[in-house]
C-alpha cells in the first residue's frame, strides 16, 4: 500500500522531471512540497526500497516504470476533479487546486473511471494540463509561451505556467483567460513587457513575468 505522503513525493518527482530531464535533485523536491531536504533524502531511500524511485546518494532521483503509473494516476484523478469541479460544481478555476489535493488519493478506480466517463473524458484541465487516460497515455504539454509571439500574429491562450491563485485572479480580471484571443501589438525593449490586444477589442500591457507563464497556440 502506498501512503498519502509517497505518493506526493511521486507526483513532485514527475512534475519535476518534466520540467527539467536529469532527474529531481533533493532540494528541489525539498522545496516543492515546503519540506527539509533530510526528509526528502529519507523519503527517497524508502521510495527506492519499494522500486518506485531510482535513488542514489547525491544524485537527482528519478521515477520506476512503477512509480511513474503511479504518479501518472495520481495526476489523472487530481485534474478530473478539477475538470469536475469548475465544470459541473461551478467552481472558480483559482479555487479547486487544493480540493482537488485531497480527492486526487481517493482509491477506487471504478469511481475515477466512471467520473471520466461522466465528463465525456475531457483531455485538458481546467488550467490547460492534460489529462491522463486510464492507460496512462498524456497529451503533450503546451511548450509555446505568450512572451515568444511575434509582433502582429495571434494565438489563443490554452493554458497557464503559473498556477498560483493570485496569478489566475489576475488573469481573470483582465479576461486574459483559456481560449482567448489575443494579438501582440507591441513589446518592449527596456523590460519585455508587452501591449496585447484581447478578443480583437481592447489593448492591455502585460509584463513579461506574465507573458512567460501563458501558454499559446497560434492561430
Amino acid at each position: 500500500m502506498i501512503s498519502l505522503a509517497e505518493e506526493n513525493y511521486l507526483k513532485a518527482i514527475y512534475s519535476l522531471n518534466q520540467i527539467q530531464q536529469g532527474g529531481a535533485s533533493t532540494n528541489a523536491v525539498a522545496e516543492k512540497l515546503d519540506t527539509k531536504a533530510s526528509s526528502v533524502t529519507d523519503m527517497l531511500k524508502k521510495l527506492s526500497e519499494k522500486k518506485l524511485v531510482n535513488y542514489t546518494k547525491y544524485q537527482p532521483a528519478s521515477l520506476t516504470n512503477r512509480g511513474m503509473a503511479i504518479a501518472i494516476d495520481v495526476i489523472r484523478k487530481h485534474r478530473l476533479w478539477e475538470f469536475f469541479l469548475v465544470e459541473k460544481l461551478k467552481f472558480k478555476w483559482d479555487e479547486v487546486h487544493e480540493i482537488a489535493e485531497q480527492l486526487e488519493h481517493i482509491r477506487s478506480s471504478a469511481l475515477v473511471d466512471r467520473l471520466d466517463s461522466f465528463l465525456e473524458y475531457p483531455k485538458f484541465d481546467p488550467h490547460g494540463d492534460p489529462i491522463p487516460d486510464k492507460e496512462g497515455r498524456i497529451n503533450k504539454i503546451h511548450d509555446t509561451v505568450l512572451s515568444a509571439l511575434p509582433i502582429g500574429e495571434e494565438a489563443h491562450i490554452v493554458g497557464v505556467k503559473e498556477h498560483s491563485n493570485s496569478f489566475l485572479q489576475y488573469l481573470d480580471a483582465v479576461k486574459l483567460v483559456l481560449g482567448t484571443r489575443v494579438k501582440l501589438i507591441n513589446r518592449f525593449e527596456f523590460d519585455q513587457s508587452a501591449i496585447v490586444q484581447i478578443a480583437g477589442k481592447e489593448n492591455i500591457t502585460i509584463s513579461f513575468d506574465i507573458s512567460k507563464n501563458l501558454y499559446i497556440k497560434f492561430i
